[in-house]
């Protein structure tokens, strides 16, 4: 038996006592519901046998995989189908089974994952940084998971909750570099959670370089955490869609934008410069975006900032149907905007991306 505490979260806890009784014998096992915490006793694997899609808070989920990033986990599926294991991989899962596999075979799912890797020939090299790295990256993909979480299900969200991932966020960075962000980001399946991760660590690395205040920089990554809540309100089958839109559905897809201001705004406790990211994100400089069509100085340096790094990530992120881009080939890009982006901070951007 292993020393430590076994967590099973569950939401029908009197039809699990087959899978309890298999799981003892790893070590004591508490069975706890979605939203309540963990025990303050050191944890050695989790296992979640939860319904993914019914409006839940899994507040005590996200929290004990946030605070200990490189626990073992299992989801257990009620459907293996792409919704939920998009809600399964947002939350942190590693490992995915139907929930009605065996329980033995759980358990040895569960042996595999608490057992030692097996010795190398030679030590690998470590990366400076990496276990904050994926601290922070944990912590800030449950604050998304919530904030989304939320603002689906309530349209609205809790302004205080983003500054918890703030620092974490900006330390990592500052210790590890971008590259190791980018690597440790690329592992979340789910392209929003991704796709708000990468943004907040460009923003992040972009600050950092161009030398901004610590509040300032602050505000730049709050902003590129909730420029993209607006998704919550997109039908997920246009947002989880394994290739290109169509033109209707990109014309669905246009509205996050407002959608996310207005969330926003009912939410209360967002500033006007955050309000005005997540509002005008997706401006070009040439009046060509939306949603207002602003053009040239109504664009504000804050968003013209966002809107740089929101595509540079778009372009190097993973997409079912294509690779991420070089870096080389995403900056050719950026630059070949001229017109759209603000070439001044294009420039200072690459150099931002280069010296990381």
């Amino acid at each position: 038996m292993h020393a430590g505490t076994l967590v099973l979260y569950t939401d029908q806890p009197t039809r699990r006592t087959d899978l309890l009784r298999a799981l003892e014998p790893i070590a004591p096992c508490l069975v706890l519901r979605a939203a309540e915490p963990a025990p303050s006793v050191p944890c050695i694997a989790l296992v979640a046998d939860l319904d993914l899609l019914q409006p839940s808070p899994f507040t005590g989920l996200r929290m004990l995989i946030a605070a200990t990033p490189a626990l073992p986990r299992i989801f257990l599926m009620r459907s293996m189908g792409a919704r939920s294991l998009s809600a399964a991989r947002g939350l942190g899962a590693r490992l995915c089974l139907p929930a009605d596999t065996p329980p033995a075979t759980v358990v040895e799912a569960l042996r595999a994952e608490l057992r030692p890797p097996a010795p190398t020939r030679g030590p690998s090299p470590a990366v400076p940084g990496a276990p904050q790295v994926a601290r922070a990256a944990d912590r800030a993909g449950a604050v998304i998971a919530t904030l989304l979480d939320s603002a689906r299900t309530s349209g609205t969200v809790d302004a205080a909750l983003i500054d918890e991932s703030l620092d974490p966020i900006l330390g990592a960075i500052g210790v590890a570099g971008l590259n190791a962000w980018l690597e440790t980001v690329r592992a979340y399946d789910d392209a929003t959670y991704q796709h708000c991760l990468l943004v907040a660590g460009l923003a992040a690395t972009f600050a950092i370089d161009l030398g901004f205040s610590a509040s300032d920089r602050q505000l730049l990554v709050r902003a590129a955490l909730v420029h993209d809540v607006g998704k919550a309100k997109i039908p997920l089958e246009i947002l989880n869609k394994p290739g290109p839109l169509d033109p209707a559905e990109r014309a669905v897809m246009c509205e996050h934008a407002a959608l996310g201001h207005a969330i926003l705004v009912k939410a209360g406790g967002f500033d006007e410069t955050v309000l005005g990211v997540v509002r005008h994100h997706h401006e070009m400089l040439d009046g060509s975006g939306y949603p207002d069509g602003l053009k040239g100085a109504a664009i504000t340096d804050t968003v013209r900032l966002i809107t740089v790094c929101d595509v540079y990530a778009a372009l190097v992120e993973r997409r079912p149907y294509r690779p991420p881009l070089p870096a080389v080939e995403a900056m050719r890009i950026l630059h070949g905007m001229e017109g759209k982006l603000d070439g001044d901070l294009v420039r200072a951007f690459a150099r931002s991306v280069a010296g990381s």
